[in-house]
């Protein structure tokens, strides 16, 4: 009886365990199971929610370059003399000074005229701050709201403790009040140049029937959710009662650790690189592409072996690195939240690099003193180039110096980035006082500007550096092929060079980076190559390449027939990347392949174009902007939205060349296919805007006289103004410049045809 009575209870103890048990776990599956709705969107929360639990990463933060990017002017931010210190540049005197808690600037304005300007925020902090100007308030905008903020160009050197005046890279002259690189110009103006990257969650809000800015940000500087995205859906999880992050959300941030490194490095990149608006949606941990279209390795900005040469903010270079092909993302050397290197000296790579112990670290590799320039890993494998006249920037593409590469192609060698100063010895003694104390990048700017003595000296020094490294390195050296040798034959028109471009496209990611094969493919292009449309139909039948190849293969067929671009390009028009997608849909109506199209698949392709428009309007504050919606607009044949396009560029930039140019040409067509009443009317109007063109584009071809494109625009305006002889020299210039442009080549010869007949 005793038995069977402890059998029993055993079991109801079971059963009853069980049961308990069940329970929990359906009171756990339910805490899992319950989660916000898939479709919840996070807002932004501010750093304030953040500090309690993540004290540690915001004591860090406190004091970097992205808690300081931007703030208002105040005794504890400003860091410039307001003495009434002052600065002489131009042939005037600039003065900074106090008016009770006000920081003044005393410099020329819009008028050219001395006035006095209140600062009202400070940009950046070191190496060098910049303080900014408030125009065009009006006294019933809110509180949260800026107007047009311009940036001075009297700096702060927060290194050496001075004033100093930031001069546009190769401008020397005393700048105009109309000319777009015053401090009162676009060029200088913070919501065009710089708020996107020195804000939190920014919207521009710029009203181009106004002409008025209403910009707005979450908060002033770089915080917390510029990098991890907006925060409420992460606040409201951590205070549930739950014993799980959301299975919808996860942790309500972005997921920037892990295996792939990709989520991070592309959460950085957008102020981390130079490129183009696609909107303004991005979220920490999208695809850079889908919001962003990187510039290409372009002559202007990268040297050819895609070296940095213009400001191009690092992972244009990063990506062309070793490194990024090998997994490594930016926290592996900086500190996320302070932003400092991980390591001191050259630890930051030897932490990493530690194949057998002090293979790298010693003479025997780097051949220079121990505690010297020349025995830093990133003086040979990152040299640096100083922007904005002291902000000295590292090129990330981490690469072997190549001086035989310089000594056959011209581009630069990080060993003659220091010994290019032992030249002075031998160089004429003007010259010697002008370079003695320049960096490197001046000695190349120089030689390209036609300097043969600064051209000769780096040719020596490269031929020098050349021979070192085959001493010392002897078989060992490595110089293997590299993507810069097509590109260089291509630009200096050596025969079969088009061939080597073609291969250089189809080469795997891992023989050459994407930026370079796109870039490559682009350049065929753009000189109307008509070999660039056989490798743009390989590329774009691999849906696995890089959307940034993809793009440009798709820009190809701006060389290809109507029918060739329709049938090609249209079923891009479902493509999963948006910059792929608008690529298609503009070079659709480009080509005139919009033409050929049924009205089904032209409103396939009127859809896509929406997207193009909102991509074009988050700059709407840009005459370029308008103007390419106008273009896009004759292509579909919608005349009237073309002109209000123009016209809008026109207000929106007076100062600027283009809008008017094709606004002429566009009422000329229109005129003689249809003549009106009108007509008259649109014909005194084209007299009237090429006249008003003809002076900025001249002062467009003076500013930059080696720009090709400039010069043959100028021969083209000049030609439709009837001055002939000043028309022919333009495109003689043009031509000279860029021999390898047909239709440079094409108007010279129909020019001089045209001259001599008459």
């Amino acid at each position: 009886m005793f038995l069977i009575t402890s059998t029993v209870k055993s079991k109801r103890f079971v059963l009853f365990a069980a049961a308990i048990l069940l329970l929990l776990a359906g009171a756990v599956f339910a805490d899992y199971w319950s989660a916000l709705p898939a479709e919840a969107k996070a807002t932004f929360a501010g750093r304030s929610t953040c500090i309690d639990c993540h004290q540690d990463q915001a004591a860090k933060f406190i004091g970097s370059d992205h808690d300081k990017a931007m703030d208002l002017a105040t005794d504890q931010t400003v860091l410039g003399d307001f003495d009434d210190a002052t600065l002489e540049h131009d042939g005037m005197t600039s003065r900074m000074f106090r008016s009770g808690k006000r920081f003044m600037v005393r410099t020329d304005g819009p008028s050219g005229e001395l006035e006095d300007f209140e600062v009202k925020y400070v940009f950046g902090v070191y190496p060098l701050q910049q303080y900014m100007v408030e125009f065009d308030r009006t006294p019933d905008m809110p509180e949260n709201e800026i107007s047009r903020l311009q940036v001075l160009r009297i700096s702060w050197d927060a290194i050496d403790k001075r004033w100093f005046y930031l001069r546009p890279p190769d401008v020397d002259d005393k700048l105009l009040p109309d000319d777009p690189l015053h401090w009162t110009g676009i060029a200088q103006r913070w919501q065009t140049m710089c708020a996107d990257c020195h804000s939190t969650n920014l919207k521009r809000n710029f009203d181009p029937i106004a002409n008025q800015y209403h910009t707005t940000f979450s908060e002033i500087d770089v915080s917390c959710e510029s990098c991890h995205g907006p925060g409420s859906l992460h606040i409201e999880l951590a205070n549930k009662k739950s014993l799980f992050w959301d299975r919808n959300h996860g942790y309500g941030l972005a997921k920037l650790k892990g295996e792939d490194p990709q989520p991070q490095l592309q959460t950085c990149a957008p102020c981390h690189s130079r490129r183009g608006l696609l909107d303004d949606q991005f979220k920490p941990g999208d695809l850079f592409t889908d919001h962003y279209n990187l510039e290409l390795l372009r002559p202007e900005t990268y040297h050819a072996d895609g070296q940095i040469k213009d400001e191009v903010y690092v992972y244009g270079s990063f990506i062309q690195s070793r490194m990024y092909h090998k997994g490594i993302r930016c926290t592996d050397c900086h500190d996320p939240h302070s932003l400092k290197l991980k390591q001191t000296g050259n630890e930051t790579c030897t932490s990493c690099h530690q194949h057998a112990a002090g293979k790298y670290d010693v003479p025997s590799h780097h051949h220079h003193a121990v505690g010297t320039p020349g025995a830093m890993c990133v003086n040979c494998h990152m040299p640096h180039t100083t922007y904005m006249g002291v902000d000295k920037r590292r090129d990330h593409s981490i690469r072997v110096p190549r001086p035989d590469l310089s000594v056959e192609l011209g581009t630069p060698n990080a060993c003659s980035h220091c010994h290019v100063a032992d030249q002075l010895q031998s160089i004429d003694d003007k010259s010697k006082e002008s370079f003695a104390s320049k960096e490197y990048s001046l000695w190349l700017a120089a030689a390209e500007q036609g300097n043969e003595t600064i051209a000769d000296a780096i040719r020596r020094t490269d031929q020098w550096c050349d021979e070192a490294c085959e001493k010392w390195y002897g078989d060992e050296r490595k110089t293997p092929p590299h993507f810069a040798e097509p590109i260089v034959a291509f630009r200096r028109g050596e025969p079969n060079s088009i061939e080597g471009m073609l291969q250089l496209v189809m080469q795997p990611d891992e023989m050459a980076p994407a930026l370079a094969r796109a870039s490559a493919l682009a350049e065929l292009a753009g000189a109307g190559s008509p070999e660039s449309l056989s490798v743009a139909r390989k590329i774009l039948e691999n849906q696995n390449e890089s959307p940034i190849v993809r793009a440009a293969a798709v820009n190809a067929f701006v060389l290809a027939s109507p029918e060739a671009a329709s049938r090609e390009l249209r079923k891009l028009l479902e493509d999963s990347s948006r910059l792929v997608r608008n690529e298609a849909a503009r070079i659709l109506v480009a080509s005139g392949g919009y033409q050929t199209l049924t009205g089904a698949q032209q409103l396939r392709v009127d859809r896509v174009l929406s997207e193009v428009k909102e991509s074009l309007m988050e700059t709407s504050d840009r005459a370029g902007a308008h103007m390419a919606w106008a273009m896009l607009c004759e292509g579909q044949g919608r005349f009237d939205e073309a002109i209000t396009a123009y016209e809008t560029a026109i207000r929106v930039e007076p100062s600027t060349t283009g809008a008017r140019s094709n606004l002429a040409t566009l009422l000329e067509n229109l005129a003689s296919q249809n003549p009106s009443p009108n007509s008259a009317a649109m014909l005194a109007r084209v007299r009237e805007l090429r006249l008003a063109e003809l002076p900025l584009l001249r002062r467009d071809a003076e500013l930059v006289p080696d720009n090709a494109a400039l010069q043959y625009r100028l021969g083209l305006s000049l030609y439709l103004a009837g001055e002939m002889d000043e028309a022919l020299r333009q495109i003689e210039k043009a031509v000279s410049l860029a021999p390898e442009v047909a239709e440079f080549r094409q108007a010279l010869e129909l020019l001089k045809q045209k001259l001599e007949q008459e």
